[in-house]
């Protein structure tokens, strides 16, 4: 892969082709390497095929030394196919692994020698420091990081607030806010910080900093099976383990009717290596590992580390999605969307007035209240017109002044309102309940149509901003958190699939219902706590369902270890991460729903090429018993229904074609079948008339196809 540059663990990255000729090298060595018994031994399948190729190729000396039971160009043919068949199996597995080593190699390129300023007490930027080298660094040593400079360590900002690129990490080139305290004050060694200084407290020892851990999830893929696998490879040794016994018992079955005929040649042992081989589930057998693999490839490839393949695997199988309104379903940052006056006032005098009071505000809220004011009123007429100091006033204000006699009341938790204090003139704005204590407590009342109003407002879940002047109601400034476009398909298809969504927020059970109706999610839990969360998932666990959510503070970190799949976002905290079995390095809340597919894909894929193994192998079964069993029961030749050239012809067309299908499939198993939003009953419909018809007629074509090109070299 070569060294990185600014980007890694991007798309572009990370989505190689299929047969990248930086890959096809190393995997092709890989396949003869993986020839080793130990090596073997690990897919119980490919070791029946490994075990035959090397008996037929002990077979094929004698047999080149007069002391066969078959011709030795034959014996040599099927031994050489044989090993192909070993190869082409280690090829797929090889070309999986090799694109997960190169992710690995993307993420090595981030582990650069790093000088740390280690802080003496008492830790605070100005103090003495020490230059030490990274790799020196232990949990709670203390070091300074300045502009321009890489973080050494993964840590907790405890002083200072600083901008960090962090685009080596998620590939974003926008810079990223990290301050100490709050949710934000996690860092990751190997970012750099843009502007300004922190002071990080190192929470890990090294060699277990993020990146390390990402190196392993990486590396260590290929070595650990899923359940599902483990139950699939169980399935297939037991269905070998059928094939070899109906093998073995063949021999005598052919001696004793020769015998008892008096007529007849009895069957070869290359002939039941050849028809073992070609029976047992190869095709499935070869590819498994490759699909497991290429799943968490896959993930990568969405910039999404997993802990293990268990973890992919859990992702196809849950039942029940858990998401976060705000930025998930919703946008996040609340916009104004009207201005509703209240009796005695104008539309255009709230604009005003809630302009005003949000000109120091700097939250997305605040500006768009300004910016929705002034297309109503292109010249707020807020001073009295006339008046020179008026004007003077509201252009200083304009220009983001404060004049003298003005003055700025800012939010706070306690008053949970924010406003301008203009000469005489007193204007408020914040939460209903809020408001009506500061006018009732100026001798102004609150009435009872206004309350309908702001009912109203909240019960479209949207938030009421109530404006006041003085002892006066202005009106309400309409709030909404604006639901995503697309998001209400993308659920009617997790529905299709029989997924359950649940949207989670801190919002009011009226609000949180509005969203909910407006999203199409099926559940919803409102006023969210972390206890809450964490009773929610204990219950559907407690039904036998496999749970999936997604967080990224602290608060979260008891219902990320408690969900079978825990996607943390990689600019969430460091407890939110280490409770996660994955890691979004995007921090996108929507990526679960991706995950979640990416999961069910690698399902679909496994069981569509199990399907269509099973199915090829009865196929080859008609194609090669009556080629096989011609010379000891002649009867059997009216069922070559193929009309294929020789009983050789038939038995190595079958060999051959059991090995190529192997390298035909594995474009699919690495890139994953085509993702659907289907039921398991649709599916499996699906994947019985695609693959299982599919795989019950290619062979037949197949196998006539290279029996046609055999007779025609005139190698049969």
């Amino acid at each position: 892969m070569g060294a990185l540059s600014e980007k890694i663990m991007t798309e572009k990255k990370i989505s190689l082709p299929l047969f990248d000729p930086a890959l096809l090298k190393p995997a092709l060595l890989d396949s003869v390497r993986k020839l080793a018994l130990r090596e073997q031994l690990k897919n119980p399948v490919m070791f029946v095929v490994y075990l035959g190729s090397v008996l037929c190729s002990v077979l094929w000396v004698m047999a080149l030394q007069g002391q066969g039971d078959a011709p030795a160009w034959l014996t040599g043919s099927i031994a050489v196919w044989l090993w192909f068949t070993v190869l082409f199996a280690n090829f797929a597995e090889a070309l999986a692994e090799g694109r997960s080593k190169a992710q690995a190699a993307s993420l090595k390129g981030l582990k650069k020698a790093t000088i740390a300023k280690k802080l003496a007490a008492p830790h605070r930027y100005g103090a003495g420091f020490t230059l030490v080298d990274a790799s020196d660094l232990r949990k709670g040593d203390v070091v300074l990081v300045q502009h321009g400079e890489l973080i050494p360590c993964d840590g907790e900002v405890i002083e200072g607030i600083a901008s960090v690129d962090e685009s080596a990490i998620t590939g974003e080139s926008a810079p990223v806010i990290r301050e100490s305290g709050g949710d934000f004050s996690s860092v990751t060694g190997g970012t750099r910080v843009l502007s300004d200084w922190i002071v990080v407290c190192a929470t890990v020892n090294p060699g277990e900093t993020f990146i390390d851990r990402m190196i392993a999830m990486v590396e260590g893929a290929k070595r650990r099976k899923t359940p599902n696998e483990v139950a699939l490879t169980i399935l297939l040794l037991a269905l070998t383990l059928v094939f070899l016994l109906v093998t073995v018992t063949l021999l005598p079955f052919s001696v004793y009717s020769v015998n008892s005929a008096g007529s007849g040649t009895v069957i070869s042992l290359p002939v039941l290596l050849a028809l073992l081989v070609c029976l047992i589930p190869t095709t499935i057998g070869g590819l498994l590992s490759a699909i497991g693999v290429a799943g968490m490839s896959r993930l990568m490839a969405a910039n999404v580390i997993a802990t293990s393949g268990r973890a992919v695997e859990a992702a196809g199988d849950v039942d029940v999605l858990l998401l976060d309104k705000t930025g998930t379903i919703t946008f996040g940052n609340r916009q104004a969307s009207a201005f509703i006056a209240a009796a005695g006032h104008t539309p255009v005098q709230l604009a005003e007035a809630a302009w005003l009071a949000s000109l120091a505000d700097d939250t997305p809220e605040g500006k768009s209240i300004v910016v929705l004011a002034q297309r109503l009123t292109r010249s707020p007429a807020v001073l009295h017109e006339g008046e020179q100091s008026g004007h003077n006033t509201l252009h200083a204000l304009q220009q983001g002044l404060t004049p003298a006699g003005v003055s700025f009341v800012p939010f706070t938790a306690q008053s949970r309102m924010s406003g301008i204090n203009l000469g005489s003139r007193q204007i408020r704005k914040g939460a209903a309940d809020a408001i009506r204590r500061h006018i009732q407590q100026q001798g102004g009342s609150f009435s009872t149509v206004l309350q309908q109003q702001v009912d109203d407002i909240a019960s479209r879940g949207s938030t009421p901003l109530v404006v006041a002047e003085g002892a006066e109601v202005l009106g309400v400034v309409e709030l909404k958190d604006v639901v995503k476009p697309g998001i209400k398909e993308r659920f009617a298809q997790l529905r299709q699939m029989g997924i359950k969504t649940v949207m989670v927020t801190g919002d009011n059970r009226l609000t949180a219902a509005a969203i909910a109706a407006e999203a199409g999610v099926d559940d919803f839990l409102a006023e969210a706590t972390p206890e809450n969360k964490l009773a929610l998932i204990r219950d559907y666990q407690k039904r036998g369902q496999l749970v999936a959510m997604t967080g990224d503070g602290t608060n979260d970190a008891p219902a990320l270890a408690q969900a079978d799949v825990a996607v943390a976002m990689n600019s969430g905290t460091q407890a939110a991460r280490e409770a996660a079995n994955m890691v979004d390095l995007d921090s996108s809340p929507t990526k679960l729903i991706q995950v979640v597919e990416i999961g069910k894909q690698m399902l679909m894929t496994r069981g569509a090429l199990t399907t269509f193994s099973l199915a090829n192998d009865v196929a080859k079964y008609f194609a090669i018993i009556p080629a096989a069993f011609a010379s000891t029961y002649p009867q059997l030749a009216l069922l070559n229904v193929m009309g294929l050239t020789s009983p050789a012809s038939a038995l190595l067309s079958a060999v051959i074609f059991n090995a190529l299908i192997i390298v035909v499939l594995i474009p699919l198993a690495l890139k994953g079948v085509r993702y659907r939003a289907l039921g398991a009953e649709a599916l499996l419909r699906r994947n019985l008339l695609v693959y299982g018809l599919g795989g019950l007629l290619l062979p037949f074509a197949g196998i006539k196809l290279i029996d046609m090109l055999l007779a025609v070299l005139g190698l049969v």
